[in-house]
């Protein structure tokens, strides 16, 4: 979603354009499951080849990234990993349990809570955000929660301008904006598409659908969602910052923004404000995959508005988009798997499940826009390793 770099020289320009890219839905990984740890299991086609995944884990460092951290869930139970160094100043190897910046994943746990107002009367899937929040976004009479959760809006997204402006990166590490300043430079932008005529990743529809929430139940954003879905699921290391730092074990996310020789930036510490509600949330693997675990096990939501949840439009011949959830097709069969991946500053996380539950994969790197082009096939590698019945 972010990153740091000076756009005065080429490595800049450069990485620019790749945060712009990155600013549209991240391309494509996802998960894995198991417990244990080595390939024992190769000949079960049931389980996880957990040695593969190590190794690919092993391959992505050897391939700039510092660190990763990783959890698989399959029908042997669960296995944690990690691999790198957590922290590039001391050295301290990375840990399955280190917490880390979720980026877009946020967004599922926003849903979430949008589709629980649902649930429970205080707002409809189809009402025009213009009835709760009038005058907050242009054409709100036409645009509906419906399309705000889906990405059907048509509403620009901001972090186009803010990717555009001189030392991107560095900039929005350190950004004062308010929600409503979100929004409003998505209204400066103009609209892409008239709502409901087409699908584009927009940030700003989960800025609005935090500040839905805020307005329908009276209470902050990071509020409902502690108070709706880290707590009764025990997410002890999960939360949605409200100051930059990142506390407790984790990650350094890092960014090479002044080119491969130059000494990496370290964005660990990052003003929630630049992304709020689509994308500012800290967890770690074990966290995320007992939060998906849970959503669609139906512990969070009604069976008709997990289904809602889970009817996707299509993005491209492997994707499909549905509220707030991602799906996306790893697998020779075409089975699908559901949840999210997050780009930030720094960070890059994956977060799936198997349309059956039976295969559960979350992992992070911290590095993310940086990184060298061998890593995304890296990524799809234990993402498929993880997700695939052999």
């Amino acid at each position: 979603m972010l990153t740091t770099a000076k756009t005065g020289n080429r490595t800049g320009a450069r990485l620019a354009a790749v945060l712009l890219a990155a600013a549209a839905l991240a391309g494509g990984t996802g998960p894995a499951f198991a417990n244990g740890g080595d390939g024992a299991a190769a000949g079960r086609p049931d389980a996880v080849d957990r040695a593969a995944v190590q190794r690919a884990l092993d391959e992505a460092v050897a391939e700039g990234v510092p660190g990763l951290v990783a959890e698989v869930r399959d029908g042997r139970g669960t296995w944690r990993t990690a691999a790198g160094v957590a922290d590039l100043a001391d050295g301290r190897g990375a840990r399955a349990g280190d917490r880390f910046r979720i980026g877009s994943v946020t967004k599922t746990f926003v849903a979430t809570v949008v589709l629980q107002l649902v649930a429970e009367g205080g707002i409809g899937l189809d009402d025009p955000i213009e009835r709760e929040l009038p005058g907050l976004v242009p054409n709100g009479r036409n645009i509906t929660v419906r399309q705000l959760l889906s990405h059907t809006s048509g509403l620009a997204d901001f972090l186009t301008k803010l990717l555009a402006e001189p030392d991107p990166l560095r900039s929005a590490q350190k950004a004062t904006y308010t929600p409503r300043d979100l929004v409003a430079i998505s209204a400066e932008l103009g609209p892409k598409f008239a709502p409901g005529t087409s699908w584009a990743y927009s940030n700003t529809n989960y800025v609005v659908l935090g500040l839905l929430v805020e307005h329908v139940t009276g209470h902050r954003l990071d509020q409902e969602i502690t108070r709706r879905i880290v707590r009764p699921l025990h997410l002890g290391e999960t939360s949605f910052p409200t100051t930059a730092e990142l506390s407790g074990p984790h990650l350094h996310g890092y960014e090479w923004a002044d080119g491969p020789t130059a000494p990496p930036a370290d964005l660990t510490t990052f003003n929630p404000n630049a992304i709020w509600g689509s994308g500012t949330m800290i967890s770690t693997a074990d966290d995320l995959n007992r939060f998906y675990r849970a959503l669609f096990d139906g512990r969070l939501l009604p069976a008709e508005l997990l289904e809602e949840m889970r009817t996707a439009h299509p993005v491209d011949d492997d994707r499909g988009y549905g509220l707030g959830l991602e799906s996306r097709t790893y697998c020779a069969d075409g089975t699908a798997a559901w949840g999210h991946s997050g780009s930030i500053a720094g960070y890059e996380t994956f977060s799936f499940t198997t349309g059956d539950g039976k295969r559960q994969i979350t992992f992070s790197l911290n590095r993310n826009l940086t990184a060298s082009p061998k890593v995304n096939d890296t990524i799809t590698r234990v993402l498929t390793l993880g997700l695939c019945t052999r």
